[in-house]
Order: C-alpha cells, then structure tokens, then sequence
C-alpha cells in the first residue's frame, strides 16, 4: 500500500507537445532551407564529379565494343583469305596431279608405240609408279593442306578467343 502524500515512480516518458519534430510546421522554413542546400550540394556532385566519370566509363566501353567488332572482322577476312588460299593450293594440287598424270601417260603412249615388244612390261612398271607418284603427291599435298588448315585454325582461334587450341583438337575439329 501507498501512503497518501507519497511519490509514485514510474517508467514513463513525460509527453511533450508539438508531436514528431520533423512535422512541426514552426521548424519548415529552416527544413526547406537545408533541403535545398542538400538537393544544391547533391546535384553539384552528380554533375561535376559521378557525369563524367559515367561518361567517360562508357564513351571506354562503346571504344572497346568498337574495338571488338572491327578485329572480328578482320579477323573474318582473314579466315577467308585463308579459305581462298586453301581452295588456290588445293585446285593447284589437282592441276599438277593431272598434268603429271597426262605426262605419264603420254610418255607412256611412246614407249608403247616405239616398242610394243617391252611396251607392256614397261607399261606396267610405268602406269604403277606414276601411280605411286600421284598417289605419294596427293597424299603429300592433302597432308600439307591439312596442315595448312590445321595451323589456320589454330591461329584464327587464337586470335578470336586468345586461347590456344592443341593440333589434335584443331585435327578433330577440321574432321581429320
């Protein structure tokens, strides 16, 4: 029990008019004053100091996108020079292959006619070493080429992607 005349405590906060400060219509002027200042100072920044520096990171970034698209079309170009070298080299082969075959067999015709008596012997002989010759050129001309193919791959992928291919997977890739 309490006596009367005696003093209560209590945890409560004594209640002060005016309500939460930022809602007290007698201190606006000054929020507005601040406001301002701040929105003032904010911009200030933003304009001087974040513009440019976003400016500039992206003005970098379409540089570089540029960059990128101009060394993949060279490098397309050059994949396609490549191509045509290749295709040169390949109806180059063919040619030699088939004029060296049309020697052969003229050669051939004029042994037959001149001595018909060894001429098929020498014929045989002749027909199959030519043939082994043609065979030996086209299966180095093919191995060169595949080579040839094989090391472009290499080179273009590299370049494309800047990561190195081993000729084994460059040989895998052109079905070799």
């Amino acid at each position: 029990m309490q006596e009367h005349g005696a003093t209560a405590e209590t945890t409560e906060v004594p209640h002060k008019e005016g309500g939460f400060p930022p809602f007290d219509t007698t201190s606006f002027p000054s929020q507005f004053f601040w406001l301002a200042i701040t929105f003032a100072f904010l911009f200030t920044m933003v304009w001087r100091v974040a513009g440019p520096r976003i400016n500039s990171a992206i003005t970098n970034r379409r540089g570089a996108i540029n960059g990128a698209i101009a060394e993949a079309g060279k490098a397309r170009a050059d994949a396609e020079a490549a191509q045509a070298k290749y295709e040169l080299a390949l109806t180059k082969a063919r040619t030699n292959a088939n004029a060296l075959a049309e020697e052969t067999r003229t050669r051939l015709n004029a042994e037959i006619a001149k001595a018909k008596a060894d001429a098929d012997a020498k014929a045989h002989e002749a027909m199959a070493a030519a043939d082994a010759r043609i065979t030996a050129t086209r299966e180095s001309a093919k191995q060169a080429v595949t080579a040839a193919a094989r090391d472009a791959a290499i080179a273009i992928v590299e370049r494309l992607t800047g990561d190195k291919v081993s000729a084994d997977d460059a040989a895998k890739a052109l079905g070799n």
